[in-house]
């Protein structure tokens, strides 16, 4: 009788053992990649794409409606892949702008710090929609 039990127990455990077997693993989530870059690179993570965007975010003092459209299917979410809004062509113009003047103009390192000056949105937009025009 007690060799009875151990072998229905050790039968049970076999089993479970030998099915688990054929459970699939768990697959990590897949990062979402961004759709319809055309100035920034297509491989940049989400986590830089974010620091990208929140960087656009304290320069203009806007938030994420002033580039991009809402979703046609949910009005309540963003559809950031969506070039409807003409503010995100702008931007795309600033960045390329921006891009050149760096490029074109600083090109060198300080000796002392190392780092490399730059332009950005902040320079001209410091924090405002449209860049403020100062006449001298």
């Amino acid at each position: 009788m007690r060799l009875q039990k151990i072998t229905i127990v050790t039968v049970i455990f076999s089993a479970i053992i030998a099915l688990t077997a054929f459970i699939p693993a768990p697959q990590p989530a897949q990062e979402k990649k961004a759709k319809n870059l055309k100035v920034l690179p297509k491989n940049i993570s989400n986590e830089e794409l974010d620091k990208v965007m929140d960087n656009f975010k304290v320069a203009l003092g806007v938030k994420c409606n002033f580039c991009h459209a809402k979703s046609t299917t949910d009005p309540q979410k963003m559809d950031f892949a969506s070039d409807e809004n003409p503010h995100k062509d702008i931007a795309r113009s600033m960045m390329k702008m921006t891009q050149k003047i760096n490029k074109k103009y600083f090109t060198h390192k300080d000796e002392k710090s190392g780092t490399m000056a730059q332009i950005s949105c902040m320079t001209c937009h410091n924090g405002k929609k449209h860049p403020e025009v100062v006449s001298l």
